[in-house]
């Protein structure tokens, strides 16, 4: 039997080509709705999200970027889709160290003390002294993202959360605080129910320089 060997090349070429174009369909269809988030995302956010995704750091976790900078947090689905973002209340005071006992101390901290830190985290939801459903992002040093509480007039929390600025956001003990209506719709279902990674973004470097280090194996989650 004669095989016409220059229809078979051609043949094979149509079937890995058209095999080639549906992979990068299927690879442009998973990323288009990631695509579609970039333009509510901060450059650091974005950066870290891909980072995470490229990296598969988050073990196939949903997860949150905390941009202090910025002061708001990105919560994202485990397959790196944007569930949200809202502003957010962060630490007293500029930083990214955490204070030993800080946890302990609670509210005796002095207000040089008040940070966020930045770093890697595991999350886990839990609940506070007053029963409250929280997500711990660092259990040892008590720092949660939570719903706004009421608290001292003089601080108008919900104010600040509302206002168009980032100055007035720094007033908590060290929690990444968020309205109400986020937490319950937004970061009670995808980081409430289980396990999930925090990145809390450095305020004094590049995001890019922790992630780095992270993957070079120089820090280690928390």
């Amino acid at each position: 039997m004669q095989v016409d060997l220059a229809g078979t090349r051609w043949m094979m070429a149509l079937v890995c080509s058209t095999a080639m174009s549906l992979a990068q369909a299927a690879d442009l269809k998973a990323l288009a709705p990631m695509d579609l988030d970039a333009p509510r995302l901060t450059a650091e956010a974005r950066e870290t999200r891909d980072w995470a995704m490229a990296a598969r750091d988050h073990g196939d976790l949903p997860f949150a970027v905390v941009d202090k900078k910025n002061a708001r947090l990105f919560v994202f689905h485990r397959d790196g889709r944007l569930a949200g973002d809202s502003a957010a209340l962060l630490g007293l005071a500029p930083g990214d160290h955490g204070v030993p006992d800080a946890g302990r101390r609670g509210l005796a901290l002095s207000p040089a003390e008040r940070t966020t830190p930045a770093g890697r985290f595991d999350s886990e939801p839990g609940r506070n002294l007053d029963g409250e459903a929280i997500v711990w992002v660092d259990y040892d040093a008590a720092i949660a993202i939570h719903r706004v509480r009421p608290g001292p007039s003089r601080e108008r929390r919900e104010q600040r959360l509302s206002s168009a600025t980032t100055g007035d956001n720094r007033v908590s003990l060290g929690c990444v605080v968020v309205p109400v209506p986020f937490y319950e719709q937004v970061v009670n279902p995808v980081l409430g129910q289980g396990r999930g990674v925090v990145y809390v973004l450095p305020e004094t470097q590049p995001a890019m320089a922790m992630l780095n280090a992270y993957e070079a194996g120089l820090l280690r989650s928390r």
